[in-house]
């Protein structure tokens, strides 16, 4: 694990350390964002793998906080109704993650400094960013426009969406995914079935469907309960699955 680095937004300090090369976040420092109260709620929330406990040196003593990784961090920022949440996932992803994994660390700068910086690097990427946001901009208003639609989806829609977004998948291997990442399970019938963990995270949903046709009598008989995806559960294969491909 490498040192603390610090970097400002807005008038609030974000805290982070590198594990295994990735970048973690001061849980208290994003909730603290996030005007959300009790940080200690929302760790016991996220995935046992996107959060752990480390010690750092922080106004002159060491103490033991909260860490949580690039996709827990997302997670908590999903879980905000705050118009502040989009605004600062957009610039830790445009900003603050493409600087740490360019150079190892994020530098506090004065606003001098910070300018300078912006300029040198507009001047260097200017003749090929137009075509990138040209590229970029429809498929991320795209993914918005999905995590904001309050609805949930089947996989053999969800794959689609995550082709769009840069990642090749298909309906089956989406499924096979699903249960590789312990979402879901072959119940009776041999019938998908979620996880309730995965239910109870938000990340899918199962929905009543109406009854079918028999081919061969004709009769009225009940269908399977299908298996959904939620906008929070398409978001997070997005970032499990593709690290980013929208946010870069």
């Amino acid at each position: 694990m490498s040192a603390l680095e610090v970097f400002q937004y807005a008038d609030r300090q974000i805290r982070t350390v590198s594990v295994g090369g990735e970048v973690w976040f001061v849980l208290a420092d994003v909730c603290g964002v996030l005007g959300i109260l009790n940080a200690g709620n929302v760790a016991a929330r996220l995935d046992e793998a996107d959060i752990r406990q480390t010690d750092i040196s922080s106004g002159g003593q060491r103490r033991t906080v909260s860490i949580v990784s690039e996709s827990g961090m997302y997670e908590v920022v999903i879980r905000s109704d705050k118009p502040e949440a989009k605004q600062f996932r957009w610039w830790v992803t445009h900003e603050v993650i493409p600087a740490i994994r360019r150079t190892g660390t994020y530098s506090v700068e004065t606003p001098e400094q910070l300018m300078a910086r912006a300029v040198l690097q507009a001047q260097e990427i200017i003749a090929t960013r137009d075509q990138q946001i040209a590229e970029l901009e429809p498929r991320a208003e795209a993914w918005d426009e999905i995590a904001d639609a309050g609805t949930d989806y089947a996989v053999r829609d969800v794959a689609p969406m995550l082709n769009r977004a840069g990642i090749e998948t298909g309906p089956q291997r989406l499924f096979d995914k699903l249960a590789e990442l312990g979402w879901i399970y072959r119940g009776e019938k041999h019938r998908w079935t979620p996880y309730a963990r995965a239910v109870d995270a938000g990340l899918l949903t199962v929905r009543a469907m109406p009854p079918r046709r028999d081919r061969d009598t004709g009769d009225l008989v009940p269908s399977a309960p299908q298996v959904r995806v939620t906008p929070k559960g398409i978001e997070r294969l997005r970032i499990r699955l593709g690290a980013g491909v929208l946010t870069h």
